[in-house]
């Protein structure tokens, strides 16, 4: 009898909630990117609580899908699969013109990793020339590092993920590897494979640049950027990632 009460209260509770209307619900693709995102991180990861606490206050429930970056990108860029957009995308003028950005949904420090007993100085990309710099297949750097690399004035050599583009380094198979400062910390404490280079592997002190993080979404759903906009004028992105990094 107190099973069957239960079971009651749960139905009549749940016909008391609002449900979320299917054309209320946000469908983004996004990759494990710790600590950005990620479906094994507290919210999703830091920029996936932007975007869901963004949309929240408009009245929009976020759904995410998570593939690797390139399958993102593609699936997002595609309204057929059902999604919406993609996330989180640096800004690119190459990414085509069916694809509409968000404002801002994030910042984060790009830079170099290097080994500690091979540091490298330079303040111009062209004083790199020498090195071979290890990128992730698919990931935008900067406009100027991408130009670089197009026009063979810097030397690259791709991995699949920002994990194996570091144990490159470590091995010393590349000099330097792109990655963004708080991947590379989050990466080198929790990475089984990366904890043993903890004490060999640092990050560049000078910097890419401080990139700016966006929502891409597909044409047929460019009208979901201003809501998303106006919900992030509402809440305060700079609080919410501080706090989630202050950890590292």
């Amino acid at each position: 009898m107190a099973l069957r009460c239960l079971m009651s209260l749960v139905m009549l509770l749940s016909l008391s909630m609002p449900a979320v209307s299917d054309d209320k619900v946000v469908r983004l693709a996004s990759l494990d990117w710790a600590p950005y995102t990620g479906n094994q991180l507290r919210a999703d990861g830091v920029t996936a609580q932007v975007v869901r606490e963004a949309f929240a206050v408009m009245g929009y429930e976020l759904e995410i899908v998570f593939y690797p970056w390139e399958r993102a990108v593609s699936m997002g860029s595609d309204p057929s699969y059902g999604l919406h957009g993609f996330f989180p995308e640096y800004f690119r003028e190459d990414i085509g013109d069916n694809i509409v950005f968000s404002d801002p949904v994030g910042y984060g420090p790009l830079g170099f990793a290097e080994r500690k007993d091979s540091t490298v100085e330079w303040t111009e990309l062209s004083d790199l020339s020498s090195y071979t710099i290890g990128t992730v297949q698919g990931y935008a750097n900067t406009l100027a590092f991408d130009n670089a690399v197009a026009s063979n004035e810097l030397t690259v050599s791709e991995a699949m993920t920002d994990t194996s583009n570091l144990m490159k380094l470590a091995y010393s198979r590349v000099d330097l590897s792109v990655i963004d400062q708080f991947v590379f910390a989050h990466l080198m404490v929790t990475e089984p494979e990366l904890k043993a280079f903890h004490s060999q592997l640092q990050f560049n002190q000078t910097m890419l640049e401080i990139k700016s993080l966006y929502v891409c979404f597909n044409g047929k759903s460019a009208y979901l950027a201003d809501i998303l906009n106006q919900g992030l004028a509402k809440i305060d992105i700079r609080a919410i990632q501080d706090e989630f990094f202050s950890r590292y």
